[in-house]
């Protein structure tokens, strides 16, 4: 299972998407707003996930801001997370 894959079927569970599958979350689709449709409660989710399924600490907004755009920035904020 590839990071994008994972990401994707981690968010769908966790936070209870019932109505969403993995493929219907286009990996250059925004997150939140008008994509998914996740907000900042999500967010914080997402950082506590992370950490657990992945071991990676997001330690910024900033960081934060800018990995959480998408899967595709998602998956490569985590990859390059766990290659350091």
């Amino acid at each position: 299972m590839t990071v994008k894959e994972k990401l994707k079927k981690i968010i769908i569970e966790e936070l209870n998407l019932e109505e969403i599958s993995p493929e219907d979350i286009e990996d250059d689709a925004p997150l939140f707003g008008e994509g998914l449709g996740l907000d900042s409660l999500d967010a914080v989710e997402i950082v506590v996930l992370l950490e657990r399924h992945f071991g990676v600490e997001v330690k910024s907004l900033e960081e934060g801001k800018a990995a959480f755009q998408s899967i595709n920035t998602l998956a490569a904020y985590v990859e390059e997370r766990i290659a350091q």
